[in-house]
């Protein structure tokens, strides 16, 4: 009976932080999703991330310090890791669709970048170091949370796991309901026919290519303000990367990339649930690679027939077919 209870204990707590460590990783594959329908390829998405996490995290210590209003300073942090995003994504957006870039060369510049910029400003800023901050409290939805096993899954979390599940359908509804998404994939698969239907394929990509960075450094955000609370450099680790090879997995499907976020976040649930059982043959290294390596494995299985746009990574010249 105790064993059963056990086991149960674990699965639940298993899930229900892999579901909370998924949301910055789904938060990114959806921005590089709508960036790549358009045509860009974005392997940038890393140092995004990082700025994103340290704008946020700033902002919101710094509110948090001066007013002493933990929930307006975790949204203020939210919402500059979601402008820091942007503002990344527009740097994009110049080399690549602008000066017509290439696109791998700059995304792993953008890493670089992101990496170099927010190791010195950490290093300028001596308070930021060990420094934390209180960000979102968990709030249970009433009568849903009371579900035995599911409720504790599903419907006890902080409201950014709900607000990344609803971006989940907008996404989809956007890119295959709406003409802002059919014009977007159309840009994507043929951008000589969108051009000479009248609309702007620059101006198309632009708003493609900021509203993704603005959503991974949203992602960003979400790891320091509301999970770890704290800042280290290159805190995300390498999530970026991993949204970028989530997003052949997901096939380029909003759903899709739900499914690969959770396998990741699962995953890395997992390696943290395994440390604290104290297996010391194990070792810690391994640890660590488990999420990666179970998100590779995942990608491999999926392999085959590629859904990808067709003119993505391929920039616009006009007048050329």
């Amino acid at each position: 009976m105790w064993a059963q209870v056990l086991t149960w204990s674990f699965g639940v707590a298993l899930f229900t932080a892999g579901i909370r460590l998924a949301v910055p990783v789904l938060l990114a594959v959806l921005g590089e999703i709508i960036t790549e329908r358009s045509g860009v390829m974005n392997l940038g998405l890393e140092g995004v991330m990082l700025v994103g996490s340290l704008a946020g995290f700033i902002t919101a210590h710094s509110i948090e310090q001066s007013t002493g209003m933990i929930s307006v300073a975790a949204w203020g942090g939210l919402a500059a890791g979601l402008l820091a995003g942007a503002v990344m994504g527009w740097i994009m957006a110049v080399l690549t669709v602008t000066l017509r870039s290439d696109q791998v060369v700059t995304g792993v510049t953008l890493v670089l970048l992101g990496q170099g910029l927010t190791s010195y400003v950490f290093r300028q800023n001596a308070g930021l170091a060990g420094a934390r901050v209180k960000g979102l409290d968990s709030w249970a939805i009433p009568g849903f949370s009371d579900i035995p096993i599911v409720g504790d899954i599903l419907f006890n979390h902080n409201v950014m796991v709900y607000l990344t599940a609803v971006l989940v359908f907008l996404c989809w509804f956007f890119l295959f309901r709406t003409n802002w998404g059919l014009e977007l994939r159309a840009v994507g698969e043929n951008p000589a026919a969108v051009d000479t239907s009248g609309l702007r394929v620059d101006h198309i990509r632009y708003r493609a290519v900021m509203l993704g960075s603005a959503l991974a450094g949203l992602g960003g955000a979400v790891l320091t303000v509301v999970q770890l609370n704290i800042f280290t450099e290159n805190i995300t680790a390498g999530r970026g990367w991993i949204a970028i090879a989530l997003v052949f997995f997901s096939r380029w499907q909003p759903g899709g990339a739900m499914i690969g976020a959770l396998l990741f976040g699962i995953a890395d649930a997992l390696q943290y649930r395994i440390q604290a059982l104290g297996f010391k043959n194990i070792p810690y290294e391994f640890l660590l690679m488990l999420p990666y390596v179970l998100t590779l494995v995942a990608l491999l299985w999926r392999t085959g027939r590629s859904a990808a746009p067709a003119a993505l990574g391929i920039p616009y010249v006009k007048g050329e077919r």
